[in-house]
């Protein structure tokens, strides 16, 4: 449900990184490693599950809206998630 403005104390700016301050350029990530990026956490930071969850849902947005400077590398198995790196 909706909450007013005035329950909170503060407001931050909705900024998000672009793909080249984010991503190593010689890198290849997985969505689960970008989100934790995207918090400015470690890419091998071990999450709770609910966590990580969240974090997704802030990550595959951001994949999605980036798309055009990423590529895409097909998983090592069928159980895996790809693999997203910077376009040359």
């Amino acid at each position: 449900m909706p909450r007013p403005k005035s329950d909170f104390d503060t407001f931050h700016p909705c900024d998000f990184y672009e793909p080249d301050e984010l991503l190593d350029d010689d890198e290849m990530y997985t969505v689960y490693e970008i989100a934790r990026l995207l918090q400015g956490l470690d890419p091998d930071a071990a999450l709770d599950e609910g966590t990580e969850e969240i974090l997704l849902d802030w990550a595959i947005p951001w994949v999605m809206r980036n798309s055009d400077a990423l590529v895409i590398a097909e998983p090592e198995s069928e159980d895996e998630p790809g693999y997203y790196g910077l376009k040359e």
